[in-house]
């Protein structure tokens, strides 16, 4: 006989796990899910995380779908950070002010638009240097762009600098940057190899140029650019270290990964849908242990 034979054993409140996600497309190599579900782990939270590949045809689907699930919310991944804006109900400050959403909240059926994306890098940037006063160069005019600019504006960068190939798209993220911000913000039309000013403090690759699987791809920029002291990000979680951080580090650069915005803005995020306060150091443990 067990010893417990016999003994019924105690139910739980409720057989209903809280539910989140990501929503992305190509969704497969992103780590999101690990770092989280450890975190609800840790905290001793009945929750789940479920990555989903969500082709863009098939976002307002998928959205409506969490909704009917009652799930508490979601990440938005690329490509559907802008797409995703005309499906909710509400936005946040934050997501207002960027044109983008990276987090959603879904309260009482409505669906409620953040962005963390930028608050999470600016706490990783904040690890190393205060970005205020400094003059930054940031790579690319996307989603990822959008969010991190508009915060280190915010946090009194003393310049931006953005860099991109469709000069539509990068005139008009400097022009809702003066208009929205105080901060010194120019375009600069990336066509062929990228020179990077000499007077470039930080230095920010917001591209998705080297996410697995294209690993040995990195950013066209003269490299020879890079001096020694700069301060080097990249946003790109998988791999953590790439070729571009590779680079940077090789000729004297302070590097920060992608790990680091990606842990601090899923901080974020999980306060929102569940009001706790997630362990990060735990988080990036996740992460370390998967990449190695």
């Amino acid at each position: 006989m067990f010893p417990d034979e016999g003994i019924p054993m105690a139910a739980p409140d409720t057989f209903q796990s809280l539910l989140t996600g990501l929503f992305a497309s190509p969704a497969a190599e992103n780590p999101t899910g690990v770092m989280v579900e450890s975190a609800y782990r840790h905290a001793n939270l009945d929750a789940r995380y479920v990555t989903c590949e969500v082709v863009p045809g098939a976002l307002e689907a998928a959205v409506r779908g969490a909704v009917a699930m009652g799930w508490a919310g979601f990440h938005c991944s690329l490509p559907h950070k802008v797409a995703v804006l005309p499906l909710l109900d509400e936005l946040a400050e934050s997501a207002a002010l960027i044109g983008a959403v990276n987090c959603v909240v879904i309260r009482d059926g409505r669906l409620i638009g953040e962005n963390t994306d930028g608050k999470g890098f600016l706490t990783s940037l904040r690890r190393i240097v205060d970005p205020r006063g400094k003059h930054i160069v940031i790579l690319g005019a996307g989603g990822a762009a959008r969010a991190i600019a508009f915060e280190l504006a915010l946090a009194g960068a003393g310049g931006l600098l953005i860099a991109n190939r469709h000069q539509e798209r990068v005139a008009s993220l400097v022009d809702d940057l003066r208009e929205r911000t105080s901060v010194d913000a120019s375009a600069a039309h990336w066509d062929g190899t990228f020179a990077v000013p000499a007077d470039a403090e930080i230095l920010i690759n917001a591209t998705s140029v080297g996410l697995f699987p294209d690993i040995e791809a990195k950013p066209d920029i003269d490299y020879g650019m890079l001096a020694q002291g700069m301060i080097v990000a990249d946003v790109i979680p998988n791999p953590p270290r790439t070729a571009f951080v590779a680079e940077a580090e090789a000729r004297g650069c302070t590097v920060i990964d992608g790990l680091g915005m990606l842990v601090d803005q899923a901080v974020i995020g999980i306060r929102l849908w569940t009001g706790i306060d997630a362990d990060a150091d735990v988080m990036r443990g996740a992460l370390a242990e998967i990449f190695g």
